[in-house]
């Protein structure tokens, strides 16, 4: 579909804003470095306020930055206008013009490039296929769902054959079932289309479900660069594990070490754990726990008492006091298992490779 598939890469890259309450310059995004390859999807993912946005501003030239290089297909492009990159953005608010039908507001752009109208027409059906609008190009944008308006604005954007698609918060209009489908299908003509992504969201479910790695940013500062299976479960920091999923954070001190392995103590209990190079004998320990790791069991590692215990349907919903700790349980297919009611004494389970050392 793309021309070409075209990597971006920004170098110590930096944008420096004014607050206007305290008259004092602030990094909006400090340092950032990010190498895409071509053909990948790529979210940025964090907070409000953390530079997201910024950074995808700034590839599509909205933006310029105060300090390092912006690379396209490994042209330097810090000096190029927006309509002169090769990038075409999806927004939030759709930006549909409400007077043209579906098939101009595809077209709009093609027709300032002044391609003839066979070609128009070829591109526009083509994109429309693409996109599952195919027959309704008479159709005015005042006249569709939300679904459908953002159909069109991928089309439009699409249609352009750009190296990078942009996109800004896309689904952040949509209700919950519609946004799982749009983004299910945004992945789906992405991978089709075999173009570049990079997409903005806060949504932490979103991020994982359409990229191929994810960028998580906390004010300004990129804190983890790593494909969902890995920000998932090796966690660069206690950031990156709080917003990405759930867990539990328990916090020792680790008592011996041998090469890889070692012993922490968790609220005066012996835990094994692994992947301790990073630690000394006396260092604090802090492991991370995702809640569907853990396990409500009548013996294991560390002794409990029940304080919530909730029927979800597909899962049982436990939280558990270890000592200081209250640790959440997440039991999926709960129907033949046993079920601890507040109160209970138990002790929570997992072995050495569920819990991933910090």
């Amino acid at each position: 579909m793309a021309k070409e598939k075209k990597g971006v890469r920004l170098e110590h890259v930096s944008k420096i804003y004014n607050d206007p309450k305290t008259k004092q310059n602030f990094y909006a995004v400090h340092d950032a470095n990010i190498d895409i390859t071509p053909g990948e999807f790529v979210t940025l993912l964090g907070p409000s306020g953390c530079g997201k946005t910024t950074i995808l501003r700034m590839i599509a030239g909205f933006e310029s930055p105060d300090e390092g290089e912006i690379y396209l297909a490994n042209e330097p492009i810090n000096e190029l206008t927006p309509n002169k990159r090769d990038t075409a953005m999806v927004f939030q608010s759709y930006a549909l013009l409400p007077h043209y039908n579906i098939f101009d507001n595809v077209a709009y752009g093609l027709k300032l490039r002044k391609l003839s109208k066979e070609e128009i027409k070829e591109k526009v059906t083509r994109i429309l296929g693409l996109v599952g609008l195919e027959g309704m190009e008479d159709r005015m944008t005042n006249q569709l769902s939300g679904g459908q308006q953002q159909r069109v604005a991928l089309a439009r954007a699409l249609v352009l054959e750009p190296g990078v698609l942009l996109f800004d918060e896309p689904l952040s209009n949509l209700d919950a079932k519609l946004r799982v489908d749009m983004r299910n299908e945004i992945r789906r003509i992405q991978q089709t289309a075999g173009i570049t992504a990079i997409y903005v969201t806060h949504d932490q479910s979103e991020a994982m479900a359409l990229s191929d790695n994810i960028i998580i940013m906390k004010k300004g500062i990129i804190q983890q660069i790593g494909d969902p299976h890995t920000v998932y479960y090796r966690p660069a920091n206690e950031f990156v594990a709080d917003f990405i999923g759930e867990s539990n954070f328990l916090r020792g001190t680790l008592k011996e070490k041998d090469g890889n392995h070692g012993i922490a103590d968790i609220e005066g209990n012996a835990i094994e754990i692994a992947n301790v190079e990073h630690l000394s004998v006396g260092d604090d320990a802090v492991l991370v726990l995702r809640p569907e790791s853990a396990k409500l069991a009548d013996e294991g590692l560390l002794p409990c008492t029940v304080t919530l215990s909730r029927f979800m349907g597909n899962y049982q919903n436990y939280q558990a006091k270890v000592g200081e700790h209250v640790v959440k349980i997440t039991d999926f297919n709960p129907k033949n298992h046993h079920i601890f009611d507040v109160g209970d004494k138990a002790f929570v389970q997992f072995t050495r490779d569920d819990v991933h050392v910090l």
